[in-house]
């Protein structure tokens, strides 16, 4: 990680992927010689740390093959996807998910508003939007962490392009359309920028639609979906259809060394089903307003951000899902949310190669959920208040310096603190009684009281780099990450299995109960890279990082009754205990030839490896992917590009008991892909699941997404939820 004392013209990002550019005292924009924003700056050579990111040629060929922008992420070596509906998969880092990990979007931070985390961060940006997507694993900088142990996912949509200087009008756009066979998915996107040499203005949108897929064989019984419900194939997966709609326009301004950016998005998603889950989403609407700024000074360069993001969302019982129980029809639950957030960082250069971060971060979160009456049986005759007037506010102040200490040695520390409020109203169930054994009434009236907690939350970074010639590099790395508990976490309130298989994010079927005692999670991590390659990594690289953590006070769950059962479903309570996970990733590529007629031939591959224990109780931690390799062989000449790539994945033995998690068998999969990328024309068209094999997936969950979904054991136990059968896919956009 050799600095080079120069100034070198590097493009800037609204939120930038690499954490350690500095801006230079009296650089100026050059419109004349480009048409997106570029700002000359004295800067690393190779940051630290450095984000694992997909390339483009990666991002557009993934696009093609899914709606889900956090699958986009599953070529990235030690990255996994939790299974949930068609747009709303929640990224995993080393075997830590959803609210462990950091997830960012044009810079605002994203967070579920849902009891089964339905309405993921990742669901509010189409993959068509994303530009530039990448993962800091474990140790990601105290600039870019807080309130997660897991890592940090960074997301962008397009930088915002002007005209030339001189040139008159920028007008450019691009249309697309995708279909794929499995499902019949389909949907279009639209993009159109006009831009002059200070105002640049862009609207993009898109919509996504499938029904239920298909798995690659039967595994269930033929018959109908629920009891007032129609038919279902032994292997047509239940409440798996979806629709997706997102708008959003961006305006920018710059002037000198400035640029000030405004982005509002909308995103209607009328329907969503969930095979893992006792409901389905039946209306979800996000508005989102986001305005940033960036200036580069004589001291370095400024930044900062406002945004705010609300969202209203309805669940109920969707077509493959009983309705109808007694008197009531259905089950309607609604949820509305507020996410404010305000950001500002200072990258002060102190001199050629040494570089200060000073940065402070607000976030005011907001959530009620409530479960409205239905019928004149146990779910009458008022509303139920699952939580009531939640509110999760986060203040954070943090430092960070980064200095290159020769021609070898580079380093990062970095010191960040947080306070973390939580609170919540009182709260009582559909009635003031505790009819049927239900403990509306008890739950309430224990639960009822003082609600607030206030964590003071530390995160410590230390990173060293060392680069002994052109051909290798080593990086090191400890990091302690604290994160306060979710809302839920802390305040779902009954113990009634009903409402508690209501609260449930990790799709395993059981029911859960918060804990208002619980303390934050503390996680020390350990990790190393070393990075072997040709001087340019043109023809050939191999990585190896392995990591160790141990978090203190980890969330996971126990029994919250007197006796769990074997083989069913169970209804549990979130408690603090200690776990370790560790493991290894590998991932690397080799040209294996370069010939004049048939292009360039390459072999690319990655291997993860994480193992996952429960230290309290000797348990495997839950939604652990076991060891999994992919290999790929490409081949790209002129235009066209083509592959070939293999998927194994190792049997899942190493289970949590405690919610008697399913076992998965290993598996291979085979997938076809090729595409041509002409000036203004580009064709995908591929197949997925080449042999239509029948596989469940590690982080699928439990298969619930048909029947008495209400009843906590009127679904079999031991279904987990399968994979996508065989699908062909083409995906056509044009640049205008």
């Amino acid at each position: 990680m050799r600095y080079k004392g120069r100034l070198s013209c590097c493009s800037f990002f609204i939120l930038g992927t690499s954490v350690a550019s500095a801006w230079g005292a009296d650089d100026v924009y050059q419109p004349e010689d480009v048409t997106t924003i570029f700002i000359t700056a004295p800067r690393y050579e190779d940051e630290l740390p450095r984000a694992r990111k997909l390339d483009a040629a990666s991002l557009d060929s993934l696009r093609s093959t899914t709606s889900d922008t956090a699958s986009l992420l599953r070529n990235i070596p030690g990255v996994s996807v939790y299974g949930a509906g068609g747009v709303s998969g929640l990224p995993v880092v080393h075997g830590l998910g959803d609210d462990r990990l950091r997830i960012m979007i044009d810079g605002m931070d994203m967070i579920s508003a849902c009891p089964n985390h339905m309405n993921s961060p990742l669901s509010y940006i189409d993959p068509t939007s994303v530009a530039d997507i990448g993962v800091y694993a474990g140790i990601s900088p105290v600039s870019l962490g807080g309130d997660s142990i897991g890592g940090t996912v960074v997301v962008e949509s397009a930088k915002p392009e002007f005209a030339k200087a001189g040139a008159g009008t920028l007008t450019k756009g691009e249309i697309g359309a995708f279909y794929r066979s499995n499902g019949d998915a389909r949907g279009a996107s639209a993009k159109l920028t006009v831009a002059g040499e200070t105002l640049s203005a862009t609207y993009a949108g898109s919509t996504a639609q499938s029904d239920n897929y298909k798995a690659g064989g039967d595994f269930k019984a033929a018959g109908p979906a629920a009891a007032d419900r129609g038919w279902l194939d032994g292997d047509e997966v239940g409440s798996t259809a979806y629709k997706a709609i997102n708008q959003g326009l961006d305006l920018a301004w710059r002037g000198g060394n400035h640029l000030l950016d405004l982005k509002y998005r909308h995103q209607h998603i009328p329907y969503e089903g969930f095979p893992n889950q006792r409901m389905d989403m039946t209306d979800n609407k996000s508005d989102q307003v986001d305005l940033g700024y960036t200036g580069a000074y004589a001291w370095g360069e400024l930044k900062s951000r406002v945004y705010h993001q609300s969202v209203d969302h309805q669940m109920q019982f969707g077509d493959d899902k009983q309705y109808f129980y007694g008197s009531a029809p259905g089950m309607p639950m609604n949820t509305s949310s507020g996410n404010t957030g305000a950001q500002l960082k200072a990258s002060i250069v102190l001199g050629q190669a040494n570089i200060l971060r000073l940065g402070a971060e607000y976030r005011h979160y907001t959530l009620d959920d409530r479960w409205l009456p239905s019928g004149t049986g146990m779910m009458a005759p008022g509303t139920f208040q699952n939580i009531n007037n939640g509110r999760r506010d986060r203040y954070a102040l943090y430092s960070e310096w980064e200095r290159q200490l020769n021609a070898a040695w580079s380093g990062q520390i970095g010191l960040r603190h947080e306070i973390v409020m939580t609170d919540t109203g009182n709260v009582h169930g559909y009635a003031d009684t505790d009819m049927m054994g239900s403990n509306q009434l008890l739950d309430s009236t224990n639960f009822n009281g003082d609600h607030k907690r206030t964590d003071g939350n530390w995160d410590l970074t230390a990173l060293a780099g060392y680069t002994p010639n052109a051909s290798s590099s080593y990086e090191f790395g400890l990091a302690q990450k604290t994160r306060s508990p979710n809302l839920y976490e802390r305040y779902a309130w009954s113990s009634w299995p009903m409402a508690a298989i209501m609260n449930n994010f990790v799709g395993d079927g059981n029911g859960y109960v918060g804990n208002p005692a619980l303390k934050p999670e503390v996680a020390y991590t350990a990790s190393a890279t070393a990075d072997w390659h040709d001087e340019d990594k043109s023809r050939w690289d191999l990585k190896l990082t392995p990591y160790y953590t141990h978090v203190d006070d980890y969330i996971d769950a126990a029994c919250a009754g007197a006796i769990c059962a074997a083989r069913q479903f169970n209804v549990l309570r979130y408690v603090n205990q200690s776990a370790e996970l560790y493991g290894i990733d590998v991932s690397g590529h080799r040209v294996l030839a370069r010939t004049e007629h048939y292009g360039d031939w390459t072999l690319s591959g990655m291997v993860s490896y994480t193992r996952g224990e429960n230290k309290t109780t000797g348990e495997g931690l839950y939604n652990i992917m076991p060891l999994n390799t992919r290999l790929e062989l490409s081949q790209k000449l002129a235009h066209w590009s083509n592959a070939v790539e293999a998927r194994f994945v190792a049997g899942k033995h190493d289970v949590s008991a405690v919610r008697n998690e399913i076992e998965t068998a290993g598996y291979s999969l085979f997938n076809l892909r090729s595409s041509y990328a002409g000036k203004r024309v580009r064709v995908d068209v591929g197949m997925e699941n080449l042999f239509d094999r029948l596989y469940s997936l590690p982080l699928g969950g439990a298969y619930v997404g048909q029947g008495m979904t209400m009843s906590i054991n009127g679904v079999p136990w031991g279904i987990a939820v399968p994979g996508m059968g065989r699908s062909i896919y083409t995906t056509l956009s044009y640049a205008i």
